[in-house]
C-alpha cells in the first residue's frame, strides 16, 4: 500500500518539477523577448531635438489694438519651457496626479498594472472602460508615437517603447517633453499654451493653484476645462491639491492656502462680427512673413470699442430684409472697424471686403477729381440741361433741370447731367485712371454712363479712395496688422507707413473735400450731420438696389453700405436716408474722444436751394418730343414703362414706394445710448455728494 501511494505523489513532483522549468524557459523567453524588442525600439528612437518638434500645426493669438486677444486659431502651442523653467509647483501637481511612482519604475509600473489587471477582470463584458495604468513615459509614447485606441497590441508597443524611452532619456527630459506636448482642453497643447489661455500668461508664472486646475485638466479635457464648466475645473484641482499633500509635495499649511476660488480666468474673446476683420488680415501673414512653425502673435488695428458700435449702427439702421457692411480707416489706413454682414454666425461673407457692387452716385468723386485736375473749379459755372450722348438720356431723379448753377451745387445734389457733361469734357477714360489712382481694383467700364456709377465697386475700395482725399491726395492703404512676432518676443515683422505715393496735388483734394463739405451741409448727405465737420458723399442706385454713404472727419474715413445678396431692389433704401445714418450713429462714437478737425476750405453753401436729389440716376423719361427714354443697370434705353425691377411698384416720381413699417425703428440715440454701446456705467461716475 505504501509503496503504491508513493507512486502518484512522485508522478505529482514531477510534473511541478517540468511546470517550473517550463515556467522558467518561457519567463527567460519573454524576457529575452522584451530586451530584444526594447534594444530594437532603443535603437529606432529619434534624437531629442527631433521629439520636440511638433508636427501638429502652428497657435496664431490675434490681438486688438488695446493688446487684447480677440481669437486664437490652429492648434495651441505655447513657448517651449525647458524643465528648469517651468515651476516645481507644476511638476509636482502633475507628477502626483498622473503618476506618483514616476521616480521609481523603470517606464512601466507593474504596481499599477497589476492593479489595472485586476479592475479589468472584474469588468469584463460590462463595457465598462478599463482602468488606466499608464505611467507618465508611456503618454509620452502614446502621444508622440502611437494613439488612443484600446488594444492589447497597441498596449505592449507602449510598453517597449516607454522602456526603450527611459533607456535613452533622463527622468527630467521625459517630464519636459510631457509638459510641452499633453493636452489640455480649449486646443492648448503644453502647459504654457494652456497658461496663456486659461489665465491669460505664461506658464513659468503659474502658481499653486493655478498648477493644480492645469494639472486636473490632463484626465479629461473636455469636462474640466475652466471655459466650459470653471466649477468642474475648480472639484477637480482640488482633488489634485489633496493628492500633492498626500504624496508629501505641499504641507497642510499650503493646501489650506491654496484658495481656488480666487484663480482670476481670462476671459474668452469675443467670436462675432470681429471675425471678418480677422479673415482678412490673416491670410496677409503669408505675404509679410515666413515662419510657418513657431506659434505666432499678430497684433492687429482693430478697436474693439469702435467695431461694437459700428456693429449696433449698422444692426440699428438696415431696412428689413437687407445686408449692411462697414469699413473705417484711421487716417494712415489703419483698419478700426470692420462689419461685413448683420451676423457672422449666420453668414461668413464679408461684404466689405469681397462683393462687388454698384456705387450709384458715391462714384461722382472721380468725375469731379478728374474735372478739378482739368482746370474746374468749385465755383465754376456749368448747366443742368437736357443731355444726350448717342442715345443715352441721363435725368435727375427730381425731374427737373436747375439751368446755369456752378460745380459745388451741382455736387450737392447729386445732379445727374453735370456728371455726364463733366465726363464728356475730360473724357471716359480719365475717370477710370482716377478711379484707378485712388485704388479701385474692379474691372472698370468707360461706357458714358459709368458718370453715374455702373461699374461694380468693393466698398473697402471705395473707403480708401474718401480716405486718400482726406489725407490731402496722398495714397492711403488699408491695413489691418500692425506687428507679427513670435511668443518669445522675436520681431517678425512691423508695419511702416509709406507717404511717398501722391495721388493728386493737394489742391485737388481739398476742392473735393469743399465739394464733400457742402454735399453733407445742405445736400444729399444732411443725415450723416455729426455735429463737427464732415465730408462725405451719397450713393444709390438703380430701383434702390444698393445704399451707400461714405465720408470722413477727424481723420476717420467710413464707408457704408446696404443692399440684398440677391441685388433686389429694396424700396426704403437711399444712400442719404439708412447708410447716412448709420454712418452718423458710428462716427458720432468713433470721434468722439478725439479732437475736433477743421477742413482746410470751410463750407460754402450752394448759389441754389434746390430740392435734394435721392440719388436714383434712373428717373422718369424726360419728356421731351420722342417721349423720352429710360436706361439700365448699364446705361442702355429700356422700353418705356417697362419696370426695372418685377417686384418693385413704382409711384408718381417713378421710384418704388417706400414702406416705413418694412424698417426696423433704430434706438433712440440719446446718452444711455451711447454709454451703453461705449460700456460706460454713469452711476458709477457720478460724483459723491
Amino acid at each position: 500500500m505504501a509503496r503504491s501511494s508513493s507512486e502518484p505523489r512522485g508522478r505529482v513532483k514531477k510534473w511541478l518539477i517540468r511546470g517550473v522549468k517550463i515556467g522558467l524557459v518561457g519567463f527567460l523567453s519573454a524576457a529575452i523577448a522584451v530586451v530584444v524588442a526594447v534594444a530594437i525600439a532603443y535603437q529606432s528612437l529619434p534624437d531629442y531635438e527631433s521629439l520636440k518638434s511638433s508636427p501638429n500645426g502652428q497657435m496664431i493669438r490675434v490681438h486688438a489694438a488695446d493688446g487684447s486677444v480677440i481669437v486664437s486659431l490652429g492648434p495651441s502651442f505655447g513657448r517651449w519651457l525647458s524643465y528648469d523653467q517651468i515651476p516645481t509647483v507644476m511638476v509636482d501637481a502633475m507628477v502626483s496626479t498622473e503618476d506618483k511612482r514616476y521616480y521609481l519604475h523603470p517606464g512601466v509600473d507593474p504596481i499599477g498594472m497589476a492593479r489595472a489587471a485586476w479592475v479589468a477582470m472584474e469588468r469584463r463584458g460590462s463595457g465598462r472602460r478599463w482602468q488606466g495604468a499608464s505611467t507618465i513615459t508611456q503618454q509620452v509614447t502614446r502621444n508622440i508615437f502611437l494613439n488612443n485606441s484600446y488594444s492589447w497590441g497597441r498596449k505592449v508597443r507602449e510598453m517597449v517603447l516607454a522602456l526603450a524611452l527611459e533607456r535613452k532619456f533622463s527622468k527630467r527630459q521625459i517630464l519636459e517633453l510631457y509638459l510641452n506636448k499633453v493636452y489640455f482642453g480649449g486646443g492648448a497643447y503644453g502647459i504654457d499654451a494652456a497658461s496663456r489661455k486659461f489665465f491669460g500668461h505664461p506658464a513659468t508664472a503659474l502658481n499653486l493653484p493655478e498648477a493644480a486646475i492645469v494639472a486636473g485638466l490632463v484626465k479629461a479635457p473636455s469636462s474640466y476645462s475652466p471655459t466650459a464648466d470653471a466649477d468642474a475645473a475648480i472639484g477637480r484641482a482640488g482633488v489634485v491639491l489633496d493628492l500633492m499633500q498626500e504624496n508629501g509635495k505641499i504641507s497642510a499649511a499650503e493646501r489650506t492656502a491654496a484658495n481656488l476660488q480666487d484663480v482670476k480666468m481670462a476671459p474668452e474673446p469675443p467670436q462675432n462680427s470681429v471675425r471678418y476683420f480677422t479673415d482678412w488680415a490673416l491670410p496677409q501673414l503669408d505675404t509679410l512673413i515666413d515662419e510657418p512653425n513657431e506659434p505666432l502673435e499678430v497684433y492687429t488695428t482693430i478697436d474693439l470699442g469702435m467695431q461694437k458700435a459700428a456693429t449696433a449702427a449698422i444692426q440699428a439702421n438696415v431696412p428689413s430684409g437687407t445686408q449692411g457692411a462697414l469699413v473705417s480707416l484711421d487716417r494712415d489706413g489703419a483698419v478700426r472697424a470692420m462689419v461685413g454682414g448683420l451676423d457672422y454666425v449666420s453668414s461668413n461673407y464679408n461684404r466689405a471686403t469681397t462683393a462687388t457692387r454698384q456705387p450709384g452716385s458715391a462714384w461722382k468723386i472721380f468725375v469731379y477729381m478728374a474735372a478739378l485736375e482739368a482746370g474746374y473749379t468749385p465755383d465754376t459755372g456749368v448747366t443742368d440741361s437736357p443731355v444726350d450722348i448717342n442715345g443715352w438720356k441721363p435725368r435727375n431723379s427730381n425731374g427737373r433741370f436747375s439751368g446755369d448753377i456752378d460745380i459745388r451745387t451741382a455736387f450737392a445734389y447729386s445732379v445727374n447731367t453735370v456728371a455726364a457733361k463733366l465726363g464728356v469734357e475730360v473724357g471716359f477714360p480719365t475717370v477710370a485712371d482716377m478711379a484707378r489712382r485712388f485704388g479701385v481694383t474692379t474691372p472698370i467700364n468707360t461706357h458714358p454712363s459709368m458718370v453715374l456709377g455702373t461699374s461694380d465697386v468693393r466698398l473697402i475700395d471705395m473707403t480708401r479712395a474718401f480716405a486718400s482725399i482726406a489725407r490731402k491726395g496722398v495714397a492711403v492703404t488699408p491695413y489691418g496688422i500692425t506687428k507679427v512676432t513670435t511668443a518669445e518676443g522675436r520681431v517678425l515683422y512691423e508695419h511702416q507707413d509709406d507717404t511717398s505715393r501722391v495721388l493728386v496735388a493737394p489742391w485737388v483734394a481739398a476742392g473735393m473735400t469743399d465739394l464733400m463739405q457742402t454735399a453733407v451741409s445742405t445736400g444729399t448727405g444732411r443725415a450723416a450731420q455729426i455735429g463737427r465737420p464732415v465730408a462725405g458723399k451719397t450713393g444709390t442706385t438703380s430701383s434702390n438696389k444698393d445704399g451707400w454713404f461714405l465720408g470722413f472727419s477727424s481723420g476717420i474715413t467710413t464707408g457704408v453700405w446696404m443692399g440684398r445678396d440677391d441685388a433686389r431692389a429694396v424700396g426704403v433704401l437711399q444712400g442719404g436716408r439708412a447708410p447716412a445714418r448709420a454712418f452718423a450713429d458710428y462716427m458720432k462714437i468713433a470721434v468722439a474722444k478725439r479732437p475736433v478737425e477743421q477742413f482746410e476750405t470751410q463750407v460754402t453753401l450752394p448759389e441754389w436751394q434746390l430740392e435734394p436729389d435721392e440719388e436714383a440716376y434712373y428717373g422718369q423719361p424726360d419728356g421731351g418730343t420722342d417721349g423720352g427714354m429710360m436706361v439700365d443697370e448699364n446705361g442702355l434705353p429700356i422700353e418705356r414703362g417697362q419696370q426695372p425691377d418685377e417686384d418693385a411698384q413704382p409711384d408718381d416720381s417713378g421710384q418704388p414706394t417706400p414702406n416705413p413699417a418694412d424698417r426696423p425703428q433704430p434706438p433712440r440715440l440719446d446718452q444711455q445710448w451711447i454709454d451703453n454701446v461705449l460700456g460706460r456705467n454713469r452711476q458709477q461716475q457720478q460724483p459723491q455728494h
